[in-house]
């Protein structure tokens, strides 16, 4: 499903000041997350893909490119065989690679709970290298939005949500989310407000977090702070 991200912010912002803030989640909370995602998934993507270009010299570097030839494929099964045999008996870097890419194909056939759980213990593996286990918490943390609480999403990337992580502004964008659909706004409002005061923060990033702190001020339920 493709996405104007500019007209998209605009539907949302009206449905939003109509002050059916449960309502309007249930209509567009999902598709706030899929924009959002489409942007943690390239900040992921393209962090992996370094840790692997880095990490290519393995001869079992072909066999990982065919698993996720299958899972682009939409050949999930295959690509997960493929992948534990990867884990199991590749070389170098490339099982813990063929871990990450086997949670996403979880996350791919709507196993959200396998994936998560994936994820999760990839995230804490302290012999997993750093861009992983981050790349890991990030993805868990996103598919927790949706399935899981404010808490949870909060134990798997708020460390990350600081000036010096490369993942801060996808990791305040999801504490964010969460925190509006569990109903906290201010706390929402906090996540939010360091997204735009973060001159770094990605266009698309910024507009979403400013369309959300106009629709919490609107709200009434955690108005702007006063100067």
């Amino acid at each position: 499903m493709a996405f104007n991200d500019d007209s998209f912010i605009r539907e949302v912002n009206e449905e939003l000041r109509s002050d059916q803030m449960k309502g309007a989640w249930q209509r567009f909370g999902r598709y706030l997350i899929v924009l959002a995602v489409l942007i943690v998934l390239g900040t992921v993507g393209y962090k992996v893909f370094q840790y692997w270009d880095n990490n290519q010299s393995s001869g079992t570097g072909d066999q990982f490119i065919a698993a996720m030839k299958l899972a682009d494929e939409n050949k999930s099964d295959e690509a997960l065989t493929a992948l534990e045999k990867l884990e199991k008996e590749g070389h170098g870097d490339y099982p813990i690679l063929a871990r990450l890419r086997a949670a996403s194909v979880l996350a791919q056939k709507g196993d959200a709970t396998g994936a998560i759980a994936a994820f999760d213990v990839i995230g804490k593996d302290a012999k997993a290298p750093a861009p992983i286990r981050d790349a890991a918490k990030m993805r868990a943390a996103w598919l927790l939005i949706e399935n899981g609480t404010y808490e949870q999403v909060s134990a798997q990337v708020e460390e990350m949500a600081v000036p010096t992580n490369a993942f801060r502004h996808s990791a305040r964008e999801a504490l964010g989310l969460a925190a509006y659909k569990a109903g906290n706004m201010a706390q929402a409002r906090q996540w939010y407000q360091a997204i735009a005061d973060d001159a770094q923060s990605p266009r698309n990033v910024a507009n979403r977090a400013q369309m959300m702190l106009d629709n919490i001020t609107a709200s009434g339920k955690a108005p702007a702070a006063q100067g």
